[in-house]
């Protein structure tokens, strides 16, 4: 190593660093380390406690910083804490101008500056309601500080309790019209207030519109004679799909609805989310059946194809009926006997291989049927 190497470096303070108070003058030529050493033993900025007997120097470096008159321990707590606010060392400013508040000094001055600096560092630490506390301190000191008016609206908008924020802001400015930084926390204040009453406007719109469809929806199946029954567990596919208008606003519209068809002779089942009112169960079966050779080769699947397969559809009642397959939707849900409902807004239908319906429908227990729903 060489002996430029080897030579300790000049402290020279960095954005976050503390600054060379007069005391320690002598040491602008130590390195580093020795600084923040001999700066450890001052109150300002210890960060480690020596509490050997042997530190006789302590007890007097405490002291020291509360020797003086009370106004002058609290400046030169405010001073300190302004050196430590310009680095941005929120958090230590901020208990350098408490210290600086516990002394009670007789100068309204500094105290209504300790307070106003200490509230513009809970601001920046996002302590709202404390730097609004502080605020109105240094208000009762002097109620003409429109750094105040400024920090406490910033804190109140924060909150978003805009019309505390804008009370602030128009007090400080009956004040001085024409400070410039409220003047923009002004316009702030209002344009979040128009955005808010903008998106409020939006949601009662949203929500009208929603009603409005509900009652539009209620009106075409109370036309039609739909019903819809609600069971105990609707199936998941259904908490999305529901029966709806194709034109929401038109209840004259076609309706459509999600359908649930279950093949009960393989446990099978298949979801269709749209099928509209005037499809007729053919032209469900045919849509269904539309599917890959080796899917009818299966053993299980031998009896199916469009021809073969009966549709049946629960009733309000418990039982069943044999929908013929060239009736609607819309024929089959607005007869009054036997009636055959939606349940939880959707269709349910049974696919059955005609080889298989009689031993199925002998299976069938109404009174079972109606205990699912419940």
């Amino acid at each position: 190593m060489s002996k430029e190497e080897s030579k300790p470096q000049k402290y020279i303070p960095g954005p976050n660093d503390p600054i060379l108070p007069p005391q320690l003058s002598e040491f602008k030529d130590k390195s580093t380390d020795e600084v923040l050493a001999e700066l450890n033993k001052m109150p300002f900025f210890m960060t480690k406690l020596d509490e050997s007997d042997e530190n006789t120097e302590l007890e007097a470096l405490k002291a020291l910083a509360y020797e003086g008159e009370p106004h002058e321990v609290a400046e030169n707590f405010k001073n300190q804490g302004n050196d430590l606010y310009k680095v941005k060392r929120f958090k230590d400013a901020r208990e350098l101008y408490i210290k600086g508040i516990d002394v009670k000094c007789k100068d309204d001055k500094i105290n209504e500056a300790l307070y106003a600096n200490k509230a513009i560092c809970e601001l920046e630490l996002k302590n709202y309601r404390r730097c609004i506390n502080d605020c109105k301190m240094a208000l009762s000191i002097n109620p003409k500080n429109l750094k105040c008016y400024y920090r406490m609206g910033k804190a109140f908008f924060a909150l978003d309790k805009l019309d505390e924020a804008q009370e602030t802001v128009d007090f400080g400015l009956k004040i001085d019209n024409s400070n410039v930084s409220l003047q923009n926390l002004s316009k702030n204040i209002a344009k979040r207030i128009a955005d808010l009453k903008a998106i409020e406007e939006t949601k009662l719109k949203e929500q009208q519109e929603k009603e409005n469809k509900k009652i539009m929806l209620e009106s075409a199946m109370t036309l039609r004679n739909v019903k819809s029954i609600t069971t105990r567990e609707p199936a998941e596919l259904l908490k999305e799909a529901k029966a709806k208008l194709e034109d929401p606003m038109d209840f004259e519209s076609q309706m459509i609805y999600p359908a649930i068809i279950m093949y009960p002779t393989t446990n099978e089942f298949d979801f269709i989310g749209e099928v509209s009112e005037l499809t007729t169960v053919q032209e469900l079966i045919d849509l269904v059946m539309q599917r890959p050779e080796e899917w009818f080769r299966d053993e299980k699947h031998k009896n199916f194809s469009a021809k073969s397969l009966l549709t049946f559809m629960e009733t309000e009642s418990g039982g069943l009926i044999k929908a013929g397959k060239k009736l609607t939707f819309h024929d089959i849900l607005k007869k009054e006997t036997p009636s055959v409902p939606l349940f939880d807004s959707a269709l349910k239908i049974f696919l059955v291989p005609k080889v298989e319906s009689e031993s199925w429908i002998s299976k069938w227990d109404k009174n079972a049927a109606l205990e699912r729903r419940l």
